[in-house]
This record gives structure tokens, C-alpha cells and sequence, in this order.
């Protein structure tokens, strides 16, 4: 082995074997440290703003949860009234054939047997007819003697009757129907109105007469 090369491995011995000297690490200032940490007043404008944000999403919450019911209550109503009121159409087309019937008895007089038989005949489907309508709650409107009620009655026509009660249906050319509370048809009647008070040139000739 040459003197250069002896030389060198002596060099890179020396340098493994000498002791490393540790890093010193270089301290932040304090100022530097002061500016990253938060201050109250951030960490109190955070919770504010984390707070109203908890809010909102709770009010939300609620108006969707209340929505949602009244969507259900909703849903529940209309199945119901579509329930009731599904046989509307199909009794407003028996009103006239009922009607046909009750006049077809009415105008069935005389004492032959055929007269009696198709009386019977009618007044036994007139029968079938009322229980069907129970069954359906299809109520009759009959209000004959009753006041007058713009909501079930129609006016035909407005007469003086004598030792009638004013406003008080005296006739009913056409019975009303209800389905369940609901007006299929109004019934159809005369009303009585007050009498009318006679003139003063009427009083003065009846007095004078």
C-alpha cells in the first residue's frame, strides 16, 4: 500500500470516529408564537357563528318534520274524501230514475188490479232504493215545514200563505240529496213570505167602507 493511500484511510477513520456535534435547533421568537395562537375574541366570534349555523339547521329541521306531517294529514284527508264521496257521480245518476219512480206512483190512481201491481211494483223498488241510499249515508232532503235553508233549498217560488211562519218552506216540488254531508242536488220548494201590510189609501177606503 502506498504513503498517499494509507494517508487517506487514516483521514476517513479519523472522521467516522470523531464525535457528531448535536443540531441546534433555532427557537421561534415569542412574537411569532403569539401571532398563530387565536385570541378570545376570534375563539368567541367561531362559537357565535357555530351556534347560529346550529340554529338554522334545527330550525330547518323542524319546518321539514312539520311540513312532512302536514303532508301526511293532507294525504289522509284526501283519501278519506276521495273514500266518501267516491259514489257522488254515480248517485246524482240515479236521482232522475228515483224521480221517474215517485212520479210514476203518483200519477198511478185507480182501484184495477193493474194499477195496484205496478204500485206495489214501485213502491217495493222505492223501498230497495232507500235501503241502498242508507247504506251509502245518502241523506233526503224534505224540509216541508222547515225554515228556509239557501244552503240545502232552492226557491222556486216565494208565495203568501196565511198562518204560514215567514221564510218557512210551505211545499216541496222536488226532494234534495246529500252523500255524506255533501249536497248532491238542493231540494227544490216554494217559501212562505210575511203578509204585506195594506197601504194607507187602502186602510182609509176599507176604513170608510
Amino acid at each position: 500500500m502506498s504513503n498517499d493511500q494509507e494517508n487517506t484511510k487514516a483521514q476517513v477513520n479519523a472522521e467516522i470516529q470523531a464525535p457528531v456535534e448535536p443540531v441546534q435547533e433555532t427557537e421561534a421568537p415569542a412574537t411569532e408564537l403569539a401571532e398563530q395562537e387565536p385570541t378570545v375574541e376570534e375563539l368567541q366570534a367561531k362559537l357565535a357563528e357555530a351556534e347560529q349555523k346550529a340554529q338554522e339547521n334545527w330550525d330547518k329541521a323542524v319546518r321539514t318534520v312539520a311540513e312532512m306531517d302536514n303532508l301526511r294529514k293532507r294525504t289522509q284527508r284526501d283519501l278519506e274524501s276521495a273514500h266518501k264521496f267516491a259514489l257522488e257521480n254515480f248517485a246524482k245518476a240515479l236521482l232522475p230514475v228515483l224521480d221517474s219512480l215517485v212520479l210514476g206512483l203518483q200519477a198511478a190512481t185507480g182501484d184495477s188490479p193493474e194499477v195496484q201491481k205496478f204500485r206495489e211494483g214501485n213502491e217495493m223498488t222505492l223501498k230497495e232504493f232507500e235501503k241502498v241510499f242508507n247504506k251509502f249515508n245518502i241523506e233526503t232532503v224534505d224540509p216541508l215545514g222547515q225554515p228556509f235553508n239557501a244552503e240545502q233549498h232552492q226557491a222556486m217560488m216565494v208565495q203568501e200563505i196565511e198562518g204560514a211562519a215567514p221564510n218557512s218552506v210551505v211545499n216541496v216540488f222536488q226532494k234534495g240529496y246529500m252523500l255524506n254531508g255533501r249536497l248532491l242536488r238542493p231540494a227544490m220548494v216554494v217559501v212562505a213570505k210575511a203578509p204585506q201590510k195594506p197601504s194607507i189609501d187602502t186602510a182609509i177606503i176599507d176604513e170608510q167602507a
